[in-house]
């Protein structure tokens, strides 16, 4: 039990970057502050947030009380990323959570986070590919252009939408159904099984792949400008949006008033749209790249929180009173929000139009910041000795952990063209949360053990701050449907696994430990 808790100290951490070769320190507080704005506006609040204001037969919507559903996972996530501040600017290597679980609490520990990061970033990266994928569709059907359907989706949501039409029986089918299945009728057979694969899914992700290869303040520019844009789009969105609110679909008794379904529906909300927030912690990934890690860590994370958290809020309010609240639950609710909206038509078109392009741009940098952050969470992990040491290998040129970016955008273009985007945004979320709690159970257990140590960012109220982290998260995942848990305790096993069968007997602290070496 002492070897599987063994602690790596900051100096041990140090010792590995001097052997293995660092990453080159470049960024500042607001290039950090841009990949977490850049990571956390995306796909969550373009796709997810319809679900959670109408809710689906698994769980009650919160209607216009959405802004209270953002409110309370900004709560959640605002003390986590106190914990996360702390850490980056206490050990600015790169890892995020894991790298702080090791310092903290153990290998053990650390590896179930690293393992559970991948959901994160790799597994959430599926579904943010996905999403955008479906926003250049729209964004290029405004141009006459579309591709064959076949070459634009996947195979099961082909295959639900040719038997919604099979059974609607002459009934209303809405132009994208009709576009998704006929992807089943026109695909081309490959041993009698339709060849379908979501095409513009897996090219983003290998021009993502490339940029990052490159390097990475190359990549931080391409993000600061994708930002800045979709920011932009978003500040646009809420301007329109407000001359066109009708208070009156905020209050309305036919559809149950503004909070239909009470704190049920808020909490269930809440849940769903975690999706939106995970993203200010992909800021602690590149804190071996950053130029002052004590002073620009710790504002990077906590003012890309504030910033995502007065859009979400602003667009919330602004879309619910643009639009019946009953009206809102499609992947692309700020889209059908200005379909319903009262205004001159001209207007509203050119919006849409607007609001698409600014969808594939703020889903192309959360895809960008993500496919940065796994390949460090691999780096961090196969210098530790967890992993094979290939994906702790730095480009001789870029000075990027070139082996383990390449290797992402294979492993997310590979799932993008084929899988759905509903099965893996659950999943995502209890991965993130889960990481929350053990980050947050780190800053009390380092505390204790290790009072110490130098903290150039201290957590206030400490153990307070870090409990009710944990407990606002707990909360969050116990609103997960039952399912998403037995995937994620699947999805542990098989770390389990890896770890006992390679990561133990490799670990450069145990062999280091064996001859001798410091641990702590």
């Amino acid at each position: 039990m002492n070897q599987l808790f063994a602690r790596k100290s900051v100096a041990d951490f140090e010792a590995d970057v001097a052997t293995h070769g660092g990453l080159k320190r470049t960024l500042g507080k607001w290039h950090l502050t841009a990949l977490g704005v850049g990571a956390t506006i995306g796909a969550g609040i373009f796709a997810t947030t319809g679900t959670a204001i109408v809710g689906d037969a698994a769980r009650p919507g919160a209607g216009p009380a959405i802004i209270f559903s953002f409110i309370l996972t900004a709560v959640a996530c605002g003390f986590a990323a106190l914990c996360y501040a702390e850490f980056a600017a206490m050990v600015p290597i790169s890892g995020s959570a894991y790298t702080y679980a090791y310092a903290s609490i153990g290998e053990f520990v650390a590896w179930i986070i690293g393992w559970d990061l991948i959901i994160e970033y790799a597994v959430g990266n599926i579904g943010v590919a996905i999403g955008w994928a479906g926003y250049f569709r729209e964004l290029i059907n405004h141009f006459g252009w579309d591709l064959p359907p076949w070459l634009a989706t996947d195979y099961r949501s082909a295959h639900d939408a040719f038997i919604a039409v099979g059974t609607a029986a002459g009934g209303t089918i809405d132009a994208t159904t009709k576009y998704l299945a006929a992807a089943w009728t026109t695909a081309p057979h490959l041993g009698g099984f339709p060849i379908i694969i979501n095409l513009p899914a897996v090219a983003v992700v290998a021009l993502i792949t490339v940029i990052l290869v490159i390097g990475i303040r190359e990549s931080a520019d391409t993000n600061n400008a994708m930002v800045l844009l979709k920011v932009g789009i978003i500040l646009f969105f809420i301007a329109i949006g407000i001359f066109l609110i009708r208070p009156h679909n905020w209050t309305n008794p036919a559809t149950g008033g503004f909070s239909p379904n009470g704190a049920a529906g808020i909490s269930a909300a809440a849940a769903i749209i975690f999706f939106s927030y995970i993203g200010f912690d992909a800021v602690s990934t590149a804190a071996e790249e950053t130029k002052n890690p004590p002073k620009d860590m710790p504002f990077g994370i906590i003012m890309s929180l504030l910033i995502t958290t007065v859009l979400y809020i602003a667009i919330s309010i602004v879309m619910t009173g643009m639009a019946p609240w009953k009206q809102l639950g499609t992947a692309e609710p700020m889209i059908t929000a200005l379909q319903f909206a009262s205004g001159p038509p001209a207007l509203l078109n050119a919006s849409r139009f607007i609001i698409a392009l600014g969808a594939v741009v703020a889903m192309g940098s959360v895809l960008l910041v993500f496919q940065l952050g796994q390949p460090r969470i691999f780096f961090s992990m196969a210098r530790d000795g967890l992993l094979p040491p290939v994906l702790a290998k730095v480009h001789p040129k870029y000075k990027t952990p070139y082996v383990g970016t390449i290797l992402t955008g294979v492993f997310v273009a590979a799932f993008a063209a084929f899988a759905n985007i509903a099965e893996v945004v659950d999943l995502t979320n209890i991965g993130t949360l889960f990481a929350f709690v053990l980050v947050s159970a780190g800053v009390i257990f380092l505390r204790r053990i290790d009072p110490e140590r130098p903290r150039p960012f201290r957590v206030p109220w400490v153990p307070l701050t870090p409990l009710i982290s944990i407990v606002a998260c707990i909360y969050l995942m116990i609103q997960l449907p039952g399912v998403t848990w037995i995937r994620f305790a699947i999805w542990l096993v098989v770390g389990l696994i890896i770890y006992f069968t390679y990561g133990y007997t490799h670990s450069t602290l145990r062999r280091r430990t064996a001859d001798g070496g410091r641990t702590r």
